[in-house]
Order: structure tokens, then C-alpha cells, then sequence
């Protein structure tokens, strides 16, 4: 099977997951659905924009599954996050800034294992199978 340039989409659906664990987490209010959606998207918008760039740069949409895409979308958010979270926002503490590379690690690296190991658990069935 070869991967799917829609499969980059999901690292901007692991960035918007670390923003809602993060806002939850901190417990910052309560409100709407929309209200918090939107919350979510404002924390989440400068490593969205980090990962976009780290794609662009790996040009992962070739093949989202590498682990050199998934390093370049990583260290982008991170990155690129981080700065313009300081630039726009505040300056991130140092233990924010820990928890989000760690974080954003397990979510934009993770999910690619998680489905290599999948493809190659089917791929070792369909050989046993044949």
C-alpha cells in the first residue's frame, strides 16, 4: 500500500490535539463549542503554521509515512511555534517549551508508527496467507 498525501493532513490534526490537551489541562474556562474550537485554534495556530513549514520544507505530502517527514513537521511546530508564540504571545517558560517538544513528538512521530506498524502486521498476514 502506498501512503496517501492525505495522511499530512493528520499532523495538523495531532497539533490541534496537543492544543486541547494543553487548554484542558489548564483548565482555561469553560464555554460554547464553538468558543472553545476556536480557543483551540488560536493556541494551536503557531505550530500549525510551524508543521505547514517543516512540510513544505520535506515536502512530506510525497510520502507522509517517512520518518524524515514526520522530523521536519515536528521540529517545525516546535520551532517555528515557539517562536512566534514568543513574538505574539508571551515568552514560553522553559518547561513549556519541554512539555510541548516532548508532546508534539509523541503525537506528529507517533501516529506515523502506529500506522507502519499496521502496514506491516497486514503485510506479514497477507505473506503468511499466500
Amino acid at each position: 500500500m502506498k501512503p496517501r498525501p492525505a495522511l499530512a493532513l493528520v499532523d495538523a490534526l495531532a497539533v490541534l490535539v496537543f492544543a486541547a490537551i494543553g487548554r484542558q489541562s489548564h483548565e482555561e474556562g469553560s464555554g460554547s463549542v464553538p468558543y472553545i474550537a476556536g480557543q483551540v485554534v488560536g493556541i494551536a495556530a503557531p505550530f500549525l503554521v510551524g508543521a505547514l513549514l517543516g512540510a513544505l520544507l520535506a515536502r512530506s505530502w510525497r510520502d507522509p509515512l517517512a520518518w524524515r517527514s514526520g522530523v521536519a513537521v515536528w521540529v517545525g511546530a516546535v520551532v517555528v511555534g515557539m517562536l512566534l508564540r514568543w513574538a505574539f504571545v508571551d515568552r514560553p517558560p522553559l518547561s513549556f517549551i519541554v512539555v510541548a517538544t516532548v508532546s508534539l513528538a509523541v503525537l506528529v512521530l507517533g501516529w506515523r508508527g502506529a500506522v507502519l506498524g499496521i502496514m506491516r502486521l497486514r503485510g506479514r498476514r497477507a505473506r503468511q496467507h499466500a
